[in-house]
């Protein structure tokens, strides 16, 4: 099969008018897109020319030169980017966080690329999207070792790198030759006794410690804090020791409110409040040891919270993150920007920030973000950053044949649009599946791209009620090849606009630049080669289901997938 390597920049198509038209906010608040708004033009910036290194930037009428700036990258896992106090959340507390936001840039609208751990943190190591980084785009497979990590990069350079607790993963990196976590060295020997069952016992804090002082002198340093929190499990009832109260809680549109719920999502907010704490330990260090103020720390998450209709897909709560930069060596602080920022650009802004040429070789799909963080502006900075993209393919274990649920978004300010290229699949998962002894199993089993829950099992209980039952289905049921959601209105994207006549027009034009984008970028999903993806292996379990209806009318829709090593074939759909 042809290897489809796109090497377009997302920032080749991240404003759906140009630089010098108007805004995407103005054109959708008036419901009219017109015909000349629908090309794009594809600018090569003169920056493959020109390297602006902000780390050697010299002071007027003075010869001293900034020194190489510290990278630290502190990544949650599987938090939504509303849940943080600064963001308005008043359940939850993160004043580490909270000060990289205020004394630095918080972004509020930064998107992962993919709404699951593994695809995210690959993309966010090497720069390119899901689809152009083949086995690590998929959750759980392997990482081939052509596609270089910018910790390897940055060590190239004389960085000190390490990581601790969380780095790229699910998968296997070892079987792509490589000798080491693309997240760099590992630094998780110090434990100590979580306050909760749910949490890690990786002394995060006290493995940077470690890390700090194994340090050359004068060394500039890139760590990255992959915390495990809060992934799930939590301690069922954490915030009950924590002090929360179910009142403060607020419950998504998509998600029932109840008290189960709720005080699920409240221990959800306690493991946050975890790896915020670990960050600020962190944070104190490099205040102490001087080196604070010339350390670019980077706070995000991976992937939405790990809920029904949140982690697992391109929805608002699946991709949507937290994110605040901080460098006051060369940043102005203070600032709140509503630039639409993708993890790529963080790649390149972090190569950027420390004077590391950017690969020739594999491309960066993103844009520096230096020229933002760099201005004393607010609101929207760079009237290029008007468009994300994101994408998901394999999740879990959770269909016949271990097949994927793919789908690729494009966000805008006001719009989320969606296409789901398999919709005949289940999204979350086929409703049973077969046990260990060759039987099918109980109705509502098999929903494997929803984490286990106290929340996924008050759903199903609920899925005859009357008020709740709909949920549920929204969150398993089969879903349009199409989906298309005015945020501003119903950010818990509940109300799909694509079948709206009213919104024809504008499907359209996100269709049409979807399909513009993912060609451009080399997406195998647009040339014809989407299969590939199917015959990527999974490193993890896998689970036995009957083979579906569409397979049995439709057999040369299945994908070849000689990686397997059991086939249900036998077991069909009744």
């Amino acid at each position: 099969m042809t290897n489809v390597q796109g090497n377009v920049r997302s920032s080749d198509s991240r404003d759906l008018t140009g630089r010098g038209s108007s805004s995407v906010r103005r054109l959708s608040a008036c419901g009219y897109w017109g015909s000349r708004h629908l090309s794009i033009a594809l600018v090569i910036g003169i920056w493959s020319l020109v390297i602006v290194f902000p780390a050697m930037a010299v002071d007027s009428g003075d010869e001293k030169k900034t020194s190489r700036p510290n990278i630290l990258l502190a990544i949650s896992d599987d938090q939504s980017w509303c849940h943080t106090s600064i963001s308005g959340c008043k359940a939850v507390s993160t004043p580490a966080f909270d000060r990289v936001a205020r004394e630095g840039v918080l972004f509020r609208n930064a998107f992962a690329p993919s709404p699951g751990c593994s695809p995210t943190r690959a993309a966010l190591l090497t720069g390119r999207q899901i689809w152009q980084i083949e086995n690590a785009g998929t959750h759980a497979s392997s990482f081939p070792k052509r596609f270089v990590a910018y910790p390897d990069r940055l060590e190239a350079a004389g960085y000190h790198v390490g990581y601790t607790g969380k780095g790229w993963g699910p998968g296997n990196w070892k079987i792509s030759g490589r000798d080491r976590n693309p997240a760099g060295n590992q630094w998780s020997k110090r434990h100590a006794k979580p306050p909760y069952s749910g949490i890690s016992k990786v002394d995060y804090a006290a493995n940077f410690a470690d890390f700090l002082a194994a340090k050359k002198n004068g060394q500039p340093f890139c760590f990255w804090y992959g915390g495990f929190e809060p992934h799930r499990r939590f301690e069922k009832g954490s915030w009950k020791k924590a002090g929360k109260k179910l009142e403060d809680i607020d419950v998504p549109p998509f998600l029932p409110d109840t008290p189960e719920v709720r005080g699920d999502i409240a221990d959800y907010l306690v493991e946050i409040e975890w790896f915020d704490h670990h960050l600020g330990m962190i944070i104190k260090q490099l205040e102490e040891a001087g080196e604070l103020d010339n350390t670019l720390i980077i706070v995000t998450s991976d992937n939405g919270m790990s809920f029904p209709r949140a982690k697992a897909n391109i929805y608002e709560y699946g991709v949507h993150e937290p994110l605040a930069i901080r460098w006051p060596a060369m940043v102005p602080g203070g600032r709140t920007v509503d630039d639409l920022v993708e993890f790529v650009d963080l790649t390149a802004t972090i190569l950027e920030a420390a004077g590391v040429p950017e690969p020739t070789d594999y491309p960066l799909a993103g844009r520096s973000l230096m020229n933002v963080l760099t201005s004393d502006k607010q609101g929207l900075v760079d009237r290029a950053n008007k468009l994300a993209y994101f994408g998901r393919e394999r999740h879990s274990s959770s269909r016949w044949h271990t097949l994927g649920y793919p789908g690729r978004g494009l966000r805008t300010e006001k719009y989320l649009y969606i296409r789901n290229f398999a919709p005949e699949r289940w999204p979350a998962g086929a409703p049973r599946k077969l046990e260990k002894d060759g039987k099918l199993g109980p109705e509502h089993g098999g929903y494997h791209d929803i984490d286990g829950c106290p929340t996924l099992d008050e759903m199903i209980r609920l899925r005859d009620d009357p008020q709740y039952g709909c949920l549920l289905d929204l969150a398993v049921d089969h879903r349009p090849a199409e989906e298309l959601y005015n945020i501003l209105d119903d950010p818990a994207c509940m109300h799909n606009l694509a079948e709206d006549a009213g919104a024809a027009h504008v499907r359209q034009v996100f269709s049409a630049q979807l399909d513009r984008h993912l060609r451009a970028s080399g997406d195998p999903r647009l040339h014809g080669q989407g299969d590939v993806f199917e015959t990527y292996p999974r490193y993890s379990h896998l689970r036995q289901f009957v083979k579906p209806d569409w397979a049995i009318e439709h057999p040369q829709r299945v994908p070849e997938q000689d990686w397997l090593p059991t086939a249900d074939d036998d077991k069909q759909s009744k």
